[in-house]
């Protein structure tokens, strides 16, 4: 699939089918992530995959009751690796990091895409609960579900016109 198709392709999917991803496609979600570009490379970030379904349901409750969430068949959470970013830039650090997981995760959807798999960003979940979840002490940034998107699923969404958000400087 070309690159432009591709981007036009993704969409957030709420709705999964009851099946499971390859391990296959799991590796190659996670190359992807791994691929993508960081603040001087130290990838300043953390991936937790969950298939545990009581740990989905939690992450559910975490998030404020999006139960497609435990839907789908893996759940991943980005996770800042502040620490790993502020030893080489001090505070600035914790942006850096912050962006290295953003990056990570759209590499992840935007696999997913290539590889029929759905996915949908979730930003909304009480932080503190999700690292209680997962036992650690990293900043969880976003929620990523991934799965086979049930029919119907997803939907084109309107887009902002681009002369609104771009300004150019001659």
């Amino acid at each position: 699939m070309h690159f432009f198709d591709l981007i036009k392709k993704r969409r957030s999917i709420r709705s999964f089918k009851k099946l499971g991803v390859e391990d296959e496609k799991l590796e190659r979600l996670i190359n992807a992530a791994n691929l993508a570009p960081s603040a001087g490379n130290l990838q300043a970030y953390e991936m937790v995959a969950v298939t545990n379904e009581q740990l989905k349901e939690d992450l559910v409750e975490s998030a404020f009751g999006q139960k497609f969430i435990a839907e789908a068949p893996v759940v991943f959470v980005f996770l800042q690796d502040i620490k790993r970013s502020r030893d080489r830039y001090g505070d600035r650090g914790d942006f850096y990091s912050f962006q290295d997981a953003i990056i990570a995760n759209t590499y992840l959807q935007l696999a997913a895409v290539e590889l029929n798999l759905g996915t949908c960003w979730v930003g909304a979940f009480d932080e503190e609960r999700v690292k209680e979840l997962l036992g650690t002490e990293k900043r969880p940034v976003i929620i990523t579900p991934v799965g086979y998107p049930a029919k119907g699923a997803g939907h084109e969404t309107r887009r902002r016109e681009v002369d609104d958000m771009v300004k150019f400087f001659d």
